[in-house]
């Protein structure tokens, strides 16, 4: 089967809610902790190498890059949070950045929360559902970095996350670099975007 994200090309990158584009057309919006694998999740649903840049340096993103994959349908990668070394006054103005976008954007069609399977649901990751929550938006989690557990340990984080969520949002495994739950990942993200 084709992969509907796979034309997935940069636009831009929004540093202000005034450099948004028209709130007009469908996006899906990629958060996490800046060193949860949310750009090698990114490639891995778009299968491209470089859309989004990895970094060795955690926190790299720090503004709304836009990824459009077909007309008025894009991928929103949000500012990496909880982990990067800035100053407090720039993570103040992204968190404000982030408030007023989640709160008021009418083209936001989802949530996905990239959280590494050692290491889930952190205050930061319950922070960014909260959002999708308060609006009613749908949310999936990617319980990424699923290389570096056994199969036993992690149906255990898997069934826990899911407890511990219930219905509000869906969960799975995930790993951008063996490929597992890439397939499931992209289902959802071409679903909300309606492609």
């Amino acid at each position: 089967m084709a992969n509907p994200l796979a034309r997935a090309k940069y636009t831009f990158s929004a540093h202000a809610l005034k450099q948004l584009p028209p709130d007009d057309a469908r996006e899906v919006a990629f958060a996490g902790r800046s060193n949860a694998g949310k750009s090698t999740s990114l490639n891995a649903l778009t299968n491209q190498h470089g859309l989004a840049r990895v970094s060795k340096t955690p926190g790299r993103t720090q503004a709304l890059n836009y990824f459009e994959v077909a007309p008025n349908k894009h991928l929103v990668d949000l500012p990496g949070y909880g982990y990067a070394k800035v100053p407090e006054e720039m993570r103040e103005r992204w968190k404000e950045f982030i408030n007023v976008y989640f709160h008021t954007r009418q083209s936001l069609a989802g949530l996905v929360v990239v959280m590494d399977i050692r290491h889930p649901l952190r205050e930061y990751d319950l922070q960014m559902l909260d959002y999708a929550f308060g609006r009613g938006l749908p949310a999936h989690c990617l319980l990424t970095k699923a290389d570096k557990l056994g199969r036993g340990e992690q149906g255990n984080t898997l069934l826990k996350v899911r407890k511990e969520l219930g219905e509000r949002a869906s969960v799975q495994v995930f790993s951008g670099e063996s490929k597992i739950g890439v397939d499931e990942a992209r289902a959802v993200v071409s679903r909300w975007l309606e492609l």
